[in-house]
């Protein structure tokens, strides 16, 4: 059996876990990211085996004009995760592997490591870039 790896949204209320990561976790660093994660960047990771455990129906999704869309927690605002087009998250146990994760939202260290610096040409003016993480000026 694999191990799950845990995580929740600040309140709690939303847990998920999920059996494995793809290898394309990245810092995004694009002006939605940033807006909607309310940092420097965000980092995402493609996940699979994906199960919501708690709180479903607090699972709310904002789809932009271009396509993607977020999911957050409508009672704490923890931003959750991410998909390219697609049906949003609904109140589902539906694996939607396509998601993203976001990282922070792990309860536990992940075998994960970023291989990737995303859209930084829109990144803040006040973020440096790690220098050991490849670079890339739009998506990879």
């Amino acid at each position: 059996m694999p191990k799950r790896y845990q995580g929740a949204c600040l309140c709690g209320q939303i847990t998920y876990s999920v059996t494995g990561f793809k290898r394309e976790a990245a810092n995004c660093h694009c002006t939605m990211c940033r807006k909607f994660h309310g940092a420097a960047f965000a980092t995402l990771v493609p996940v699979t085996g994906l199960v919501w455990h708690t709180g479903t129906a607090l699972l709310k999704n904002y789809t932009a004009d271009n396509g993607t869309t977020r999911t957050f927690c409508a009672n704490c605002g923890s931003s959750l995760g991410f998909r390219v087009g697609g049906t949003p998250v609904a109140d589902s146990q539906d694996s939607h592997d396509s998601i993203e994760l976001a990282i922070a939202t792990f309860n536990e260290d992940i075998p994960v490591q970023v291989t990737g610096q995303i859209y930084t040409a829109y990144k803040a003016n006040w973020c440096t870039l790690s220098a050991d993480i490849k670079v890339y000026s739009e998506g990879r």
